[in-house]
């Protein structure tokens, strides 16, 4: 079952080689299935051609958003069938999530996208704000009174946390954990040992999301009070940073991967 790999391998990302994480993959993939690679402009006019598509290191949808829209209208009347999933509802769906989230009481730290809502967060001398069709951290600025449309931006109070940690699944099975120790330098990132309260606390967004099949990555902050907030869920084209897990986690992830790929192609 040949299968289009989706990635842009000239992405200039802030501390982080993406094309070297897919060539990783689609060297190890095609031991397994006829594989090609295209890059995300590309992907509407060329996907006819194979059995799925897999979408990967693909830089952020605002970059090419027109595009992607086609690419994803095409291959939902089509009925390609896209891995990840098109049902996922985390970053794949826009921000929204942040905000709904919030609104059921979910572990996430808490958003709201109009300024007149401003008492329904924490009190905090700055906050977090960042467009709310944005990605990657462009845009985001902080500042201790928000202003502006409502439904523009996405506002959260701005915490101390001790540190970022960030938890990888493939399908609904965990992979590996890497936290950065250093918050001011987010990609910097070490292994780390994820206890049954923190799997928990991951596998219980994975359960939300509800994707069958797929690649997911959730990012956490550890608040002052020591309890793991939700940052975001990537669920469209979470980078991996498998150049810095063991060879055995990397090999283990690998297999994951290829096991999950062909029980979403027998589906």
């Amino acid at each position: 079952m040949p299968l289009l790999y989706v990635t842009d391998l000239a992405y200039p990302a802030r501390g982080r080689r993406y094309c070297d994480e897919d060539i990783l993959l689609t060297s190890r993939l095609r031991e397994h299935f006829p594989l090609a690679l295209c890059h995300p402009l590309d992907a509407a006019a060329m996907m006819a051609d194979f059995d799925a598509v897999i979408v990967r290191n693909s830089g952020p949808v605002l970059h090419y958003q027109e595009a992607y829209d086609a690419f994803r209208a095409a291959a939902l009347a089509a009925g390609t069938r896209v891995y990840n999933p098109l049902t996922g509802r985390g970053d794949m769906a826009g921000k929204q999530y942040l905000l709904d989230l919030t609104a059921s009481g979910h572990p996430v730290i808490p958003t709201i996208d109009d300024p007149a809502d401003l008492a329904l967060l924490p009190s905090a001398p700055s906050y977090a704000v960042k467009p709310k069709q944005g990605a990657d951290s462009i845009g985001l600025t902080f500042t201790a009174h928000p202003a502006g449309p409502a439904g523009v931006n996405l506002i959260q109070p701005r915490i101390d946390f001790a540190y970022e940690v960030s938890f990888y699944f493939v399908d609904d099975a965990f992979q590996y954990a890497l936290h950065a120790p250093d918050p001011a330098r987010r990609w910097e990132l070490k292994p780390y040992e994820a206890t049954a309260a923190d799997l928990d606390f991951a596998r219980g967004f994975i359960a939300w999301n509800t994707l069958s099949h797929g690649i997911q990555r959730v990012d956490a902050c550890r608040a002052p009070s020591g309890e793991l907030l939700l940052v975001e869920l990537e669920d469209l084209n979470p980078y991996l940073s498998l150049d810095l897990v063991s060879p055995e986690t990397q090999e283990a992830f690998i297999t994951a991967l290829t096991e999950s790929l062909h029980s979403f192609l027998t589906v």
